[in-house]
């Protein structure tokens, strides 16, 4: 299970992931989720919100981040 704070509504970066193998197959990100990666630890080209991210029968890699930005879970709401 990937942590999310927002329940899926992409309000967060707590989902996100860097897409290994596999991330050509994705479609785009949209604006919304471009602007929230702009603020996400460890961010890279290939990253991604897996909240946002619709997987097709191309398989995927992913790796979690060691560390994310959790505003709930760090007690700052």
């Amino acid at each position: 299970s990937i942590e999310h704070a927002c329940e899926v509504s992409c309000a967060c970066t707590t989902c996100h992931v860097i897409v290994r193998e596999g991330f050509s197959a994705l479609e785009p990100s949209d604006e919304l989720e471009d602007d929230l990666l702009d603020r996400a630890w460890g961010l890279e080209p290939n990253s991604r919100l897996s909240c946002q991210t619709i997987v097709n029968e191309t398989p995927l890699v992913i790796e979690i981040p060691r560390y994310s930005i959790n505003m709930t879970k760090e007690g700052k709401h």
